[in-house]
């Protein structure tokens, strides 16, 4: 798996906002229902980061960085929110026909920098980091990491999904709420908006906290970046990939930049 080279300090914590299947934590948006037959509804929604998954046990999703948009584009607002210690949760009212997209997007930078002798660290949005004066700084290495968390729910008729052309992410070529055991699903895997060939989609079943083994698939995306799941079963299923992206600048230093996609769906059974 293809990983920036990052200081210790934030290796630790972009694997913490953006753990692949292959780490402890993984992080995910859960929708209490993902098919409605008919709008005026209200749904419940969780995140969290955990080792298991769908269990909260680890940390929360940042509220902040959550948001819930509704076929035509509106940002819904998130109902009765809470943001503990260990899980999110919020509600929604669903007023339109077709197909909503809730997610969760950290984007971050990581700094390191030599003082004194030492190796000081440093991380934060790229809105605080613009605030840093880098100048005055020996051995700066720079990263940003990109992730989002999503889900998606239908009420009545689904609706396309258009992606978003930022980071990686899907392009739904099966709809993610009309999929069942026995069939397959095709997704196109995209990095800022075009296709990302060989690259590694990890997919497992909840509820893994009571299997001996994870039972983890792993795909990789053919050379258009086609992404093929025959569902071995009906329940709820994580996805997750990652890449590197192509290595830019900040105010005149070279930045390493990565990012990473993780969604949850609804396999129903035949």
């Amino acid at each position: 798996m293809i990983r920036p080279r990052l200081t210790p300090l934030a290796a630790g914590l972009a694997l913490l906002l953006l753990s692949p299947a292959t780490h402890a934590h993984r992080l995910w948006l859960v929708a209490s229902t993902t098919v409605l037959s008919g709008t005026g509804q209200h749904i419940a929604v969780e995140g969290a980061i955990s080792n298991d998954l769908f269990f909260p046990n680890h940390l929360s999703l940042p509220l902040a960085a959550t948001t819930a948009t509704s076929p035509s584009g509106k940002k819904l607002e998130l109902l009765s929110p809470a943001e503990g210690k260990i899980r999110t949760s919020f509600e929604l009212k669903l007023d339109e026909t077709g197909t909503y997209r809730i997610a969760t997007i950290n984007d971050m930078m990581f700094l390191s920098w030599k003082e004194g002798g030492e190796t000081r660290h440093a991380r934060g949005t790229p809105a605080e980091m613009d605030k840093r004066d880098l100048t005055k700084l020996e051995g700066v290495e720079l990263s940003r990491w990109i992730s989002r968390v999503e889900t998606v729910v239908t009420c009545g008729e689904p609706t396309p999904l258009k992606p978003t052309g930022e980071g990686i992410e899907f392009e739904f070529i099966s709809h993610p709420n009309d999929l069942f055991h026995g069939e397959t699903s095709t997704f196109r895997l995209l990095r800022d908006g075009k296709p990302l060939p060989e690259t590694k989609v990890a997919v497992v079943k909840g509820d893994d906290r009571f299997r001996d083994e994870v039972g983890e698939l792993t795909i990789t995306s053919d050379a258009e970046g086609l992404v093929k799941v025959a569902w071995p079963s009906a329940g709820r299923f994580w996805l997750s990939a990652e890449a590197e992206q192509k290595p830019g600048e900040y105010k005149g230093k070279p930045l390493e930049r990565g990012a990473a996609y993780f969604l949850t769906l609804d396999v129903l059974p035949q």
